[in-house]
């Protein structure tokens, strides 16, 4: 049973299964049944008022099916049942059970009062209009007679009991009767609610556990963040300064040996000056990605945001490439292209957008890892073949040991994706996407391929 509370309509949806369901619809029609049956009894068979007991027995055999409607309509159902009950000689037990479906499932004060008021007026109703019939057309008088005596045994039915007796007893029950549905349908409810807030208060757990763990999180990255700007920064800014003190340094002693006409010292100190160049430069360059990296630990939403992919922009024309070709082009790469676009309406939009970070991943790449490299890049998409994307420069690796060096060799340009995997015997990456297949094969500095 599953429990859903909306509080702006005071309702308390319940949803009870097949096996409850089923024998209540067969009782109440049972129920009904019975009680026209015996009121059939006191009138002839060529009668008007025995045809109206036939049609009455026609209506109550699927009266019962209206209880499939109580978990929807609880307040329908009730009232239709009290109803049937009231007009047709009908007993009163598909009126109860519409009681209790409907406080099971209704919580306003208004609605339970009114609901067992008129339950217990029609059940009232029904017993002792039972009661006041004839008494071989009476369920009262047959529970209340002598055994063996009645016109199915040749004999006149005789009463234990007086006519008062008979009627008091129907009353007392029915409101017994009413007391007990009225019961069920409050526990069925106060049940459900204690799940409801049971369910709340799991809820309310889970977010609570949810907001610690948080802010745990935070507060490990904030003290990762304020030991890297500490340690990593400060040691970052150092290389980069005595880097900067060995150049200084190497220049003076250059500029001495070119005095003294030492040739040999002079292109040595030069070298020193022209790697120490590249130590500040690289030095300088880890020490902006070191504060980015603090600024995400510090401030991990904004990070979310500048790390978001915007697929909007990054789609595969020819007019994006351009752009991303001359912002690289701006950053001093030297970069020789060979683009061929063609039928872009009919390609994957998802394919363009990977084929475009591709070529992007592969010149930052380049960028950061092999500066001053030339590099030639090659993008060829034709829908039916695929798109092909090919980074490289000039230099052919002889083993995967060149993919560390990046200053003897070629850069290995590994697609940053989740979903991606490394083919140990052929240096291979394959990514499933939607239709296609993004292929990642070593040349160069690497070679990207969809095809579908």
């Amino acid at each position: 049973m599953s429990v859903i509370t909306n509080p702006s309509t005071a309702e308390v949806p319940v949803r009870t299964r097949i096996w409850c369901t089923v024998p209540m619809v067969v009782c109440a029609s049972f129920a009904c049944l019975a009680q026209v049956s015996f009121a059939s009894q006191q009138y002839a068979q060529d009668s008007a008022p025995y045809l109206w007991m036939i049609a009455c027995v026609l209506v109550a055999i699927p009266s019962g099916l209206i209880l499939l409607a109580r978990n929807s309509y609880p307040q329908a159902v009730f009232w239709t049942a009290c109803l049937l009950v009231v007009a047709l000689p009908y007993d009163s037990l598909i009126a109860l059970m519409a009681l209790t479906s409907l406080l099971a499932r209704r919580q306003g004060t208004k609605v339970t009062l009114r609901s067992v008021l008129a339950a217990a007026t029609t059940t009232i109703w029904s017993q002792v209009r039972d009661a006041l019939h004839p008494a071989e057309a009476s369920i009262w008088h047959a529970i209340f007679s002598k055994p063996y005596t009645g016109v199915r045994y040749g004999n006149t039915m005789v009463m234990l009991v007086d006519e008062r007796t008979i009627i008091a007893s129907a009353v007392v029950v029915a409101l017994i009767a009413v007391a007990i549905a009225t019961l069920a349908g409050l526990h069925i409810r106060s049940r459900a609610l204690a799940r409801v807030a049971e369910a709340k208060a799991q809820s309310a757990n889970e977010q609570v556990s949810r907001l610690r763990t948080t802010l745990d999180n935070q507060q490990l990255a904030d003290a990762i963040a304020a030991e890297a700007h500490d340690t990593l920064a400060h040691s970052l800014s150092l290389l980069a300064l005595n880097a900067s003190a060995l150049q200084a340094e190497s220049r003076k002693l250059k500029a001495e040996a070119e005095q003294l006409g030492n040739a040999n010292v002079a292109g040595m100190a030069g070298k020193i000056a022209g790697t120490t160049e590249d130590i500040r430069r690289q030095a300088s360059g880890a020490l902006d990605e070191a504060h980015s990296v603090i600024d995400m630990l510090r401030h991990p939403e904004d990070a979310r945001l500048q790390l978001a992919a915007n697929d909007a922009e990054a789609s595969l024309t020819r007019d994006s490439l351009l752009q991303l070709i001359g912002d690289a082009r701006a950053a001093n790469m030297r970069i020789d292209t060979w683009i061929d676009v063609q039928q872009l309406g009919q390609l994957d939009e998802s394919i363009g957008v990977i084929a475009y970070h591709v070529v992007q991943e592969g010149l930052t790449n380049v960028r950061r890892h092999a500066p001053g490299a030339p590099v030639s890049l090659q993008v060829d998409a034709n829908p039916p073949q695929g798109v092909h994307v090919h980074v490289s420069n000039p230099t052919m690796p002889q083993s995967p040991s060149h993919m560390a060096d990046t200053r003897k060799g070629p850069v290995f340009l590994v697609w940053p994706n989740a979903y991606s995997r490394l083919a140990e015997h052929a240096n291979t990456v394959l990514t499933n996407i939607t239709s296609s297949t993004l292929m990642y094969d070593y040349h160069g500095l690497g070679e990207h391929r969809t095809q579908p």
